[in-house]
């Protein structure tokens, strides 16, 4: 677990450089300032608001106890079992089967289930996949996934400030520091982008994993957290979640799009047969 969290910090650490670059590339000193104080204009603002602007964006609603008692109870067993908050309950209108954790801190947490995935999983299952979510909750992913985002979001918008600036002969500032050249900034508008993409890509798969792994060691069986992967990767890959964007799609269980042919490749999310390996290899583990 511990080369995974360094492995994390070092990649925020690159996907911060590549902004301040960039930043630089476009400005020069002043831009790379600029730059940095964008940074942490827009992570003080995701810090405070991520959860309610997720939440809303995907329509979920806080059920109380007495409207969804057997998912109020699920949670209730996990989050004493994690030590952490009873989160806030949320369900999400539509059939595809999908959950995400969202929020701060755990102090701030919110899970959402979907319509679907309440429908169809047993009770066994639905628990292992919430299991997954509080250890999000437990290992403080939500904030990191919010601060990767973030950073990738900013990278690719300054990425077109480049070809802009790269057309109208840009790349210098006045005191003559600069990026290059024209050239040189059309390489680095290229690929910014799709090294921030990378990286945030890396962030999440690595998160994913230590999340299946917290989430077996909470619910006690690791089985059946892998027998849920099958079922709704299998459904979802058939039946995306409405309204769900790149932006976002890491936060889910499953990738919320349809994430056929060469979008596979830069999905989110590590690729459900590995993510079931390992839980069948703990499973098998636990036996001997």
């Amino acid at each position: 677990m511990m080369g995974n969290t360094l492995k994390t910090g070092f990649l925020l650490a690159a996907l911060t450089a590549l902004f301040l670059l960039i930043g630089r590339a476009v400005g020069g000193q002043g831009g790379m300032m600029i730059a940095f104080f964008m940074a942490v204009v827009m992570n003080a603002g995701s810090y405070w608001f991520s959860d309610s602007i997720v939440l809303r964006m995907y329509g979920a609603r806080e059920v109380p106890e007495s409207e969804a008692p057997r998912l109020h109870a699920i949670v209730r067993r996990l989050a004493v079992a994690a030590g952490t908050p009873m989160p806030k309950v949320c369900v999400i209108p539509g059939d595809s089967p999908n959950a995400f954790a969202t929020g701060r801190n755990p102090e701030h947490a919110a899970v959402a289930a979907t319509e679907g995935i309440l429908r169809l999983l047993p009770e066994d299952e639905l628990e292992a996949v919430l299991a997954h979510e509080m250890g999000h909750v437990r290992n403080r992913d939500i904030l990191i996934g919010t601060v990767a985002a973030t950073f990738a979001g900013a990278i690719m918008m300054i990425a077109h400030m480049a070809q802009f600036a790269a057309f109208f002969g840009g790349g210098r500032d006045r005191d003559g520091e600069g990026g290059g050249g024209v050239v040189g900034m059309l390489l680095l508008a290229v690929l910014a982008p799709l090294g921030a993409t990378l990286i945030q890509m890396a962030i999440s798969r690595s998160r994913e994993y230590l999340a299946d792994a917290e989430g077996a060691r909470l619910c006690g069986n690791p089985l059946a957290l892998a027998r849920a992967l099958q079922r709704i990767s299998g459904v979802s890959v058939n039946l995306p979640l409405e309204g769900a964007g790149p932006a976002t799609a890491h936060l889910f269980i499953v990738n919320p799009l349809s994430a056929g042919g060469i979008a596979g490749l830069f999905s989110t999310h590590p690729p459900v047969e590995d993510r079931v390996a390992r839980l069948r290899g703990m499973a098998g583990g636990a036996t001997r």
